[in-house]
């Protein structure tokens, strides 16, 4: 019988995810973990947003509030743990690089998953490519990952689900070498829910109409349900039969806003602490902001109490300002947030949140310049932020900062269980002792 790559000519478009990333992370540095119920907590330690296998058996579901858990995991010794940013960036990155090393086209969809284009490989076993991608990043990061392989990135994106919940494929999934019906036989068993782009939102809607699997909307028509859905509907049903819709994003698409906010740990009533956690905002969107040299045309600052609270006056505002120039100085941008935040604040309320965001993004070659600015001062304001930028990358965050960022942080969220940085800071580095 004739495989499907037989019948026609076809990319190999493979996903590679890590399974379970943040929790997996954190077993790879804790051992203990392994086996034992872990979940890893959002902001604040707010709610569950990962879950090991043994968690999701106990019947708890994404998003629940930490505290609503609490008496069900004294019971099954749940162990929880705070969000660990700087450790998962870097284990990501870590994977990432890896994976550049099997194929020079790449697509980083996310912080877990990555796009490769291996179609310049057909003379390979692209099972076999695949498990070697699982075999030396197991090596190499310690973390467990699966990939699926197909004609198109939603065909990659379902092969990846098989190869994740079907013990028969080893963890790689290559949906090019099936024969047809056995592909068909193998998409009529996976809920419509499961394709990328649908979701639990359009499912029931789907499920309506009568397209319960992969399968029953592979064979829609597509002009109808472009009609009754979108466009966007029309190129998932094109792309699950191996028309390419979504080419590789190999560089990623620069923002057109880029926010940053955070809940706070405790409640902040004094202007000079939401002063100091808005100096600290503007810093992070400002570095990101010339990280895809880009300048902001405006700056938007928010704050607010919490909505949670009946007994507690309720009060939120936010202001936007318009820049003569556009920016990428963390000096420049914190005068006008602070300036913002001057005209926002009223006191005797319990602040739970602020935040800021930059819009009107233009790229840094491309700017329209007030005709009064002073070249010279724009050129020193780019090469200090150039160096500063330089130091932070090589001598770690923070090494230096804007004073009006403060130093204690009374405000900062709540981390309480947050595990070391293992792999980013000196101080936290595994230690063994020698016998």
């Amino acid at each position: 019988m004739k495989t499907l790559s037989a019948l026609t000519p076809t990319r190999h478009i493979a996903l590679v995810d890590v399974n379970n990333f943040y929790v997996s992370c954190e077993r790879v540095f804790n051992p203990k973990l392994n086996g034992r119920p872990v979940v890893v907590l959002s902001n604040n330690d707010g709610c569950a947003v990962a879950r090991s296998n043994e968690v999701k058996a106990l019947g708890i579901s994404m998003g629940v509030p930490w505290f609503k858990m609490k008496d069900l995991a004294k019971q099954n010794g749940i162990i929880a743990l705070s969000s660990n940013y700087a450790l998962y960036a870097d284990m990501s990155n870590r994977v990432m690089s890896i994976l550049r090393e099997f194929s020079p086209d790449q697509e980083v969809y996310s912080i877990d998953e990555s796009f490769l284009d291996l179609t310049g490989f057909q003379s390979r076993d692209l099972i076999r490519y695949g498990q070697d991608m699982k075999s030396r990043i197991m090596q190499w990061t310690g973390l467990p990952v699966c990939v699926g392989i197909g004609a198109t990135k939603t065909l990659a994106k379902l092969a990846n689900h098989c190869a994740k919940k079907r013990k028969v494929f080893r963890g790689v999934c290559n949906f090019n070498t099936m024969a047809q019906g056995e592909l068909d036989q193998l998409l009529s068993e996976i809920p419509v829910g499961e394709i990328w782009g649908v979701g639990g939102k359009l499912a029931p809607k789907l499920e309506a109409l009568g397209f319960k699997s992969v399968y029953d909307l592979k064979h829609a028509n597509q002009k109808i349900m472009r009609r009754e859905f979108s466009v966007v509907m029309e190129k998932t049903i094109r792309e699950l039969n191996g028309d390419v819709c979504i080419e590789l994003e190999e560089a990623p698409t620069a923002k057109k806003q880029i926010l940053s906010s955070r809940s706070f740990g405790q409640p902040v009533r004094d202007y000079n602490s939401l002063a100091e956690s808005i100096s600290l905002y503007i810093s992070r969107a400002a570095e990101k902001l010339r990280r895809q040299k880009s300048l902001a045309g405006s700056v938007h600052v928010y704050i607010r109490t919490s909505p949670f609270k009946p007994d507690d006056p309720f009060y939120s505002n936010g202001m936007t300002v318009s820049l003569p120039s556009p920016l990428d100085d963390s000096r420049q941008l914190a005068n006008v947030a602070l300036w913002a935040l001057k005209q926002l604040y009223r006191p005797n309320y319990n602040y739970a949140k602020a935040g800021v965001m930059l819009s009107e993004l233009v790229p840094a070659g491309n700017a329209q310049m007030d005709m009064f600015s002073k070249i010279e001062t724009s050129a020193k304001s780019a090469e200090l932020m150039k160096t500063i930028d330089s130091i932070n990358r090589k001598m770690g965050k923070d090494s230096i900062k804007l004073a009006s960022e403060g130093f204690k942080k009374p405000w900062k969220m709540r981390q309480e269980n947050k595990s070391p940085a293992y792999t980013t800071d000196w101080q936290h580095i595994i230690r063994t002792s020698v016998i």
